[in-house]
């Protein structure tokens, strides 16, 4: 199965991918409910091959989850990949490209789970989709103009504008 999904934010891209580069900003742009929590002693130096270990909470059910950084290229692209975790497999690409005066950020997931897909469909899927679109609008809210990140302008766009280049909004997601 694969996820994909897009969102334009009002900042230049190396301060956006200096942001995803502390890997601690995810505990940030992840849902409470998941009780997210890194588990890797600070600081943690990301490059390709560096691992990470998670403690999150599925369904109630806690779990421990390992990644490598499999790819490693700022402040266009990284990868990380679940060695170990809930799923099957876990390929996550992040790319972030200048656009518009701003920076796309893209996050494409490459999973499977077991069970297959109906257990993707009655279970999985939904909450990914939750997580992401959390994600989405975490990052929305952290680079707005008022937000931590944002720039401070009076005529930086704000957020309820239209999605697309110039103004910030989750452009596309989809899931499959």
């Amino acid at each position: 199965m694969v996820i994909r999904t897009s969102v334009w934010l009002d900042q230049e891209r190396d301060t956006v991918f200096g942001f995803f580069s502390d890997a601690f900003q995810l505990e940030r742009i992840t849902p409470g409910w998941l009780n997210f929590r890194i588990l890797t002693p600070a600081p943690i130096r990301i490059s390709q091959g560096t691992l990470i270990d998670y403690r999150i909470r599925l369904r109630g059910i806690p779990l421990r989850w390992r990644t490598v950084i499999a790819g490693w290229n700022p402040p266009e692209a990284f990868t990380d990949r679940q060695l170990r975790g809930p799923y099957s497999l876990w390929e996550h690409f992040h790319t972030f490209e200048a656009e518009a005066g701003g920076t796309r950020v893209t996050d494409r997931v490459c999973y499977r789970v077991p069970g297959g897909r109906l257990v993707n469909w009655l279970c999985v899927q939904s909450e990914l989709r939750r997580i992401f679109e959390y994600r989405g609008l975490e990052l929305l809210r952290l680079f707005s103009p008022t937000g931590p990140h944002g720039r401070q302008t009076p005529d930086s766009p704000r957020l309820g504008n239209a999605s697309g280049p110039g103004a910030p909004g989750v452009v596309s997601s989809s899931f499959g």
